[in-house]
């Protein structure tokens, strides 16, 4: 969005750093707590601008357009980190304070849910630093790191400072090959397990969406041990079983703090 058509001129966003909820137990005779958990708060980023008009009745019709088009922006970012943005809603009121009959200031509050800024660009995206999508300072390396493989063992590259968690942000592993008896996908970097129990061929093709397992998009959670897939940051240690991999591909995006 081109911020000039309206007459803004940002001051650059205002990001605090993160915060996390912490869940925490004390028992007679231990000394201090014991830390059960851990969570990322929410983040609330401020966007200051400049407003400018042509003249004051100007002014108040910019006002008014403003109004709804900050009531639907989706995402923010900061023209210096082109590779990352931030998932907002407005939720509070902001209140322009004028500066002179056309010009005025208005600093505009906006709710991050997840408390994480994300990569604009996927896996399903080359990366390549000609691709409008990536930059400098987001994880990525001059390695080469592929998320399409036909092997049975094989690295996935988590550049995010995050773990990718496919209940809580979007992640999609499909396998095309031929089984028998089951699949199983093991993650040996955080332990984790996937096992389906029936067979597959070479037309079908097992798709992990989310929380979802699908076969040519009919679920077969029944038949697997309801366990997901998380990637950590970094470089996971990827295990494929029981099949004869013809395609298996990781698409997601990457977050950061």
């Amino acid at each position: 969005m081109d911020l000039g058509l309206y007459g803004l001129s940002g001051l650059g966003l205002v990001i605090p750093s993160p915060s996390f909820r912490e869940e925490r137990d004390s028992f007679p005779g231990l000394d201090g707590e014991i830390l059960l958990g851990r969570d990322l708060e929410p983040r609330e980023i401020e966007a200051p601008f400049f407003i400018s008009a042509a003249d004051y009745p100007d002014s108040l019709m910019l006002r008014d357009v403003l109004y709804q088009l900050f009531s639907e922006v989706d995402y923010i970012g900061e023209v210096q980190q082109p590779g990352k943005w931030w998932k907002v809603r407005l939720v509070d009121e902001f209140k322009p304070e004028r500066i002179n009959p056309r010009t005025f200031r208005a600093d505009i509050p906006f709710y991050c849910e997840s408390g994480k800024a994300e990569s604009l660009g996927s896996t399903g995206d080359a990366l390549e630093w000609d691709v409008d999508k990536w930059q400098w300072g987001m994880g990525l390396t001059p390695e080469e790191y592929s998320y399409e493989h036909n092997t049975s063992r094989f690295f996935i590259y988590n550049a995010g400072a995050v773990e990718v968690n496919p209940r809580k942000m979007p992640l999609e592993i499909s396998l095309t090959g031929i089984a028998s008896d089951y699949v199983e996908i093991i993650n040996h970097t955080t332990n984790d397990v996937f096992r389906y129990e029936g067979a597959l061929n070479s037309s079908n093709t097992l798709k992990l969406t989310g929380i979802r397992s699908l076969i040519d998009n009919l679920s077969v959670l029944r038949q697997t041990n309801k366990k997901l897939i998380t990637l950590a940051p970094g470089a996971n240690d990827i295990e494929v079983k029981g099949v004869d991999v013809e395609r298996i591909f990781f698409e997601f995006k990457f977050y950061y703090l």
